[in-house]
């Protein structure tokens, strides 16, 4: 698989541009202290997206292993691709049940008949030669037509269950600040992939003398798309948390909410307020609890003034008032408290 540097080079000046910018926020993010914000355990919904992402990734690295990728007759017969295909099939027979070839086996046998539809196995696989109905060797991007839906179903299922994973509904915002660059994410590996099988020269392996020479390129695109699936659910993993922690990352609320926070929390205080105040009015309009109070203020007037008549108690206080307490202080602050919450009301009476 041959990738030019000119290739290189435009995939960088289309992607560049949406990616630097991210990439400059992150590093600020970084550098930029959490303007006082605290470490705080990973959030229930988080967690349990962590927990999904790791079971996809840890799906898709297992399915990277040999047990699991669709047979290769050549490798799974040690056969070169010159192989004339009467022999190739002769060695695949033995290896099915009762010695019978199955109906895939058939419709490879079918093409195999020249070495461009051989070459066209290594790069498109088994299920492409084998079942396309319209595709033939005279014309090599049929296969690839053919080939595309199944080459982006991995992305776009995978992007559906990012797109799940990053719902507001389902994590918050810790989920939904990396819900744009998830998608960015994903549509790029899905098209760096198409990009790269559509200029794949599979002629390259008609000069491969040996089968260990031969690229068997479907094969390692499958495990690399993959390892890069795995790689960017673990990024995106690793990185919600940092964010839903405090670690790294951290979207300080805006304007807007932080005064609706504060309007919310005034909110709560008044109607705690007015929850005193209804207590203390039933209170007072009842006999029986007004009795009760006045018994409760009569009880703890006796108490205190039994306690401030207790010889250490008094020496304490006295020693605190000469030495450690500003008197001065102390009463020039409470006039200034006294003046701010009595100038409205004499402004008031002035008024009227």
């Amino acid at each position: 698989m041959a990738v030019t540097w000119d290739s290189i080079r435009s995939l960088l000046l289309f992607f560049g541009p949406m990616l630097l910018p991210k990439a400059i926020s992150w590093y600020r993010s970084i550098r930029t202290s959490p303007h006082g914000l605290t470490i705080q355990p990973t959030p229930p919904r988080v967690r349990l997206a962590l927990g999904l992402l790791f079971a996809l990734s840890t799906i898709y690295v297992v399915k990277t292993l040999p047990a699991f990728a669709p047979e290769n007759l050549f490798t799974r017969t040690q056969s070169r691709l010159q192989i004339p295909v009467d022999v190739l099939f002769n060695r695949v027979a033995v290896l099915r049940p009762g010695n019978v070839l199955t109906a895939s086996d058939h419709a490879l046998r079918a093409k195999f008949i020249n070495m461009e539809s051989r070459l066209l196995y290594a790069q498109f696989g088994p299920q492409v030669l084998s079942d396309c109905p319209f595709c033939n060797a005279d014309e090599p991007k049929s296969y690839l037509y053919y080939a595309l839906p199944s080459l982006l179903w991995p992305h776009l299922a995978n992007l559906i269950a990012l797109a799940a994973i990053t719902s507001p509904s389902f994590t918050g915002k810790h989920g939904y600040q990396w819900r744009t660059l998830a998608t960015i994410a994903s549509l790029t590996l899905a098209g760096l992939e198409a990009y790269i099988v559509g200029s794949y020269s599979y002629k390259a392996n008609a000069k491969a003398p040996r089968l260990s020479d031969v690229d068997f390129f479907y094969w390692s695109m499958r495990s690399y798309r993959l390892v890069a699936l795995a790689a960017l659910n673990a990024v995106l993993g690793w990185v919600m948390y940092l964010s839903s922690t405090n670690r790294a990352f951290v979207q300080l609320p805006s304007t807007s909410e932080r005064v609706e926070d504060v309007a919310k929390g005034l909110l709560t205080v008044k109607s705690k307020l007015n929850a005193i105040g209804i207590i203390n009015n039933t209170a007072m309009r009842d006999e029986e609890l007004r009795s009760r109070c006045q018994t409760y203020w009569a009880h703890e007037v006796r108490l205190m003034r039994d306690v401030m008549e207790e010889r250490e108690v008094v020496e304490g206080v006295n020693d605190a008032l000469s030495n450690r307490i500003n008197i001065d202080s102390i009463s020039k602050d409470a006039e200034t408290y006294t003046d701010s919450v009595l100038e409205p009301l004499r402004q008031l009476q002035q008024n009227e």
